[in-house]
């Protein structure tokens, strides 16, 4: 693999083609390869583009899900050596889209036409912030912002709880900042 130190910091989707019939088989094992090699820096998303598909059988309406592409998988990723060598050994991954040895990254107009709009989301916090929860189990909790990591759309905040400081990862959603 020939890559620039550039290329490899940045996270792109991409696709992979995979057997038919296995592309849900090929994201659960990616997802818990990557959970056991503790590589959720490199992989932000695995998603198997699917629609709700209506059908009208003996009289009765019925919505099924149906793959948009089935044999591939989408995944945002950072591609390292490592990284690399783990989807492609996925069982039933046959490769990635691309040329050769090198996986193509979708582009931005790519990426909107299949209705993954990518776009930042910019929060009224930064880190040393104090927020407060606004949703979820721990709603109503008052915590300081540690880190906001742009990529997966997710807050780092050390919460008060029992007495003690614990971090929690929240939705970028979950938190206001308390003014």
């Amino acid at each position: 693999m020939t890559m620039s130190q550039e290329e490899k910091k940045e996270a792109n989707w991409y696709v992979i083609h995979t057997y038919s019939g296995y592309e849900n088989k090929v994201k659960t094992d990616l997802e818990k390869t990557i959970k056991n090699r503790e590589l959720e820096d490199y992989f932000f998303n695995i998603v198997v583009p699917m629609e709700e598909q209506v059908e009208i059988k003996d009289g009765k309406r019925k919505t099924n899900l149906k793959k948009v592409f089935p044999g591939y998988v989408l995944i945002k990723m950072i591609v390292t050596e490592e990284s690399w060598y783990i989807v492609r050994n996925t069982r039933g991954v046959t490769g990635f889209v691309g040329s050769g040895t090198d996986p193509i990254p979708l582009t931005e107009n790519e990426i909107r036409n299949m209705g993954f709009d990518d776009v930042p989301v910019n929060v009224d916090y930064e880190v040393h912030d104090t927020v407060q929860v606004v949703n979820g189990p721990l709603e109503g909790f008052i915590g300081t912002v540690q880190e906001i990591n742009q990529e997966k759309q997710k807050v780092k905040v050390l919460v008060s709880m029992f007495g003690r400081e614990t971090p929690v990862e929240l939705e970028f959603a979950q938190v206001q900042k308390v003014s």
